[in-house]
């Protein structure tokens, strides 16, 4: 009995170092929120830019570690979210865009930091990363080592929180930061500097990012992908606070780290020990899935979803170059063409993005989720993993797993009938997340996994691809049809104005579930298509961090464009084949962060100036064109 209890309180202690660091994260989630009203999906790479700063100046340039620190955490830190601020979210804001496009240049700088981290550093983890205050034992009450670097993070969590919270209730400068949250135009008007107050809140959220990024480094390997996803899973503790009280930030956090801790006790017998041990490693996942699955209630659930402007179809000439696209890997060699089997499968994707937000108007973050459904299932069909099914052939194996995966459309769909814009974001992340990490990456749905036999179609990869085609084919026909007739203005009106869809006549829940199950089916053939090229299941392809490189590229190209859906995944496919890791990043990542001054993306900057009057001639021209042969001026 003593040795239990012993062990608990030693877990317990272990167990706060990770619940300081998530109750800072959501401490710095909430602040942000509160001063600007952005939910910032950029921190997780704030903090790994940051925690990869920090290990350069002590490890590769050798400076002192109180002089990095201080450097890194009370100058980049909040210079980096005041440029956020000037660049991106201020022009935004001065706009009144809502927290669905606020969101999106989010996503934009999460994508562009990520990139930019990889293209310096490279992806190799590292795993010397320096750490703030040592792991000295102080103390051993009881037996117990009570560590200076536990009590540091502890104690830096509770007066950071102590001291936002008396600012902003008992200050002039909390009065004017409700303020400027609450109408920032009307703040202005009463001679509130709403840019200087936005500016700090950014700055205090950067700064807060940074110590989530390098209290969190020393334990565990520094890669630009694990760090971000980490601190991402954390926002369980902001978003469990409804983004409002900090104090239950604090406390859901070390609640949620001791917990962690404490379950690695638990063993379960037999087939419950896999998921046990999934559970106990994922419970910030759980929870963020929880918490987002709740009721919400107030502005937040009900936000306008991103504007898309409904201007017809994309030119003929984009569709006759998507087509050239498409067609001319059929006279590749064979190397080539192996890379190029990755794009009808992206472009399928990133058509299911087209067909929740572009044409719905719900932002959807976890259409990821949805293709490694749709891979995994037919990675178990193909192999035989199925109880009751023998191995089937890749086409049967194909269909098979997409039509199981339609039906999961409801795991996002049926919590959408009353969500929209932030909240429904948030619900579809938390989905996309648990997939991934509770489904995707444990050895009980994908250990075994053997596709030598069955992925591999009779002439290769060229029929193959000839196979991928003629599904992108089906797939753009049925996205035509859902944009076309009653069914598609019912989507438009859904898309521009949820409360008129429903006053008009629209079965608003019904289309709701509708869209995403269709979502879902799309997005789980270009996952069962991936599966099939690659001859194997690979999780890391539908992590996270990757769905919001996709749902970024969806918006970029022209969220309510399916042509633009294909451009971008051959885009996609061609500058990771050539230009190397991170690049692609980067160029979708400043793509998203500069939407707000491209309304509709790149599509639909085409189609504005498509419909745009030809401009006046100068006198110049004028004489120009009487000159020419076809006569005078015009």
């Amino acid at each position: 009995m003593a040795d239990a209890l012993g062990l608990s309180l030693d877990l317990l202690l272990a167990g706060l170092s990770v619940g300081s660091a998530a109750a800072l994260s959501g401490v710095g989630l909430i602040v942000t929120y509160r001063a600007t009203g952005v939910l910032n999906l950029a921190q997780g790479a704030q903090a790994m830019l940051i925690a990869y700063l920090l290990r350069e100046l002590v490890v590769v340039r050798h400076w002192p570690l109180a002089l990095a620190a201080v450097c890194c955490l009370l100058v980049a830190a909040p210079a980096l979210g005041v440029l956020l601020e000037l660049a991106v979210f201020r022009p935004l804001q001065r706009r009144g865009a809502g927290p669905a496009e606020t969101l999106v240049a989010a996503v934009g700088v999460f994508v562009l930091l990520i990139g930019a981290a990889v293209l310096i550093w490279g992806t190799t983890p590292f795993g010397d990363a320096p750490a703030l205050a040592p792991a000295t034992v102080l103390a051993r009450p009881g037996g117990h080592p009570l560590r200076l670097d536990t009590l540091a993070q502890l104690a830096g969590v509770l007066l950071l929180t102590g001291t936002v919270a008396l600012v902003t209730r008992h200050t002039g400068l909390g009065v004017r930061l409700r303020a400027v949250v609450d109408n920032r135009r009307l703040a202005g008007l009463a001679g509130i500097d709403a840019d200087r107050v936005s500016a700090g809140g950014w700055a205090f959220g950067s700064f807060t990012a940074g110590l989530v990024g390098v209290l969190l480094a020393p334990y565990l390997l520094l890669d630009p992908y694990g760090l971000p996803l980490l601190v991402l899973e954390t926002m369980a503790v902001a978003v469990a606070a409804r983004l409002r009280s900090l104090p239950v930030a604090v406390a859901t956090g070390l609640v949620l780290g001791v917990m962690q801790s404490e379950f690695t006790r638990w063993r379960p017998p037999g087939q419950l020990l896999p998921l046990a041990q999934a559970m106990q490693a994922n419970l910030f996942v759980v929870a963020l899935l929880v918490a987002a699955l709740l009721p919400w209630r107030g502005a937040l659930g009900a936000d306008r979803g991103i504007p898309v402007p409904h201007r017809g179809s994309a030119p003929a000439g984009a569709k006759a170059a998507c087509l050239l696209l498409l067609l001319l890997p059929l006279w590749f060699r064979a190397d080539d063409l192996r890379h190029a089997l990755a794009v009808p499968a992206l472009a399928l994707v990133l058509l299911s993005t087209v067909v929740v937000t572009g044409y719905g108007g719900q932002v959807s973050l976890g259409q990821a989720g949805y293709a490694g459904i749709g891979g995994l299932g037919t990675a178990l069909l193909l192999s035989g993993r199925v109880p009751g099914l023998p191995a089937l052939p890749a086409v049967p194996a194909l269909l098979l797993a997409v039509a199981a995966a339609v039906p999961f459309g409801l795991l996002t769909g049926w919590p959408a009938i009353r969500r929209r814009g932030l909240a429904l974001a948030l619900t579809t992340l938390a989905v996309g997340t648990a997939l991934s990490r509770l489904v995707f990456e444990q050895p009980y749905a994908t250990s075994g996994l053997d596709l030598a036999g069955g992925a591999v179609l009779p002439g290769g990869d060229r029929t193959l691809y000839v196979l991928e085609l003629a599904l992108l084919g089906a797939a753009l026909l049925l996205v035509r049809n859902l944009h076309r007739g009653r069914l598609g203005r019912a989507l438009t009106a859904l898309g521009d104005h949820q409360a008129a869809a429903a006053a008009a006549g629209v079965d608003v829940p019904r289309l709701k579930l509708l869209l995403f199950m269709a979502g879902a089916g799309v997005a789980a053939l270009g996952g069962a298509l991936t599966t099939l090229a690659g001859q194997s299941f690979d999780p890391n392809a539908y992590d996270p961090v990757r769905g919001l490189l996709w749902f970024a590229a969806a918006v970029v190209a022209g969220v309510d464009s399916a042509a633009g859906a294909v451009a971008a995944a051959a885009a996609l496919t061609a500058l990771d084949t050539l230009a190397g890791v991170g690049v692609s990043a980067v160029v979708v990542g400043a793509g998203a962060v500069a939407i707000g001054r491209l309304p509709g993306g790149l599509a639909g900057l085409a189609r504005a100036r498509r419909a745009a009057p030809p401009r006046a001639l100068t006198p110049l021209g004028r004489r120009i064109r009487a000159r020419l042969p076809d006569g005078g001026p015009r």
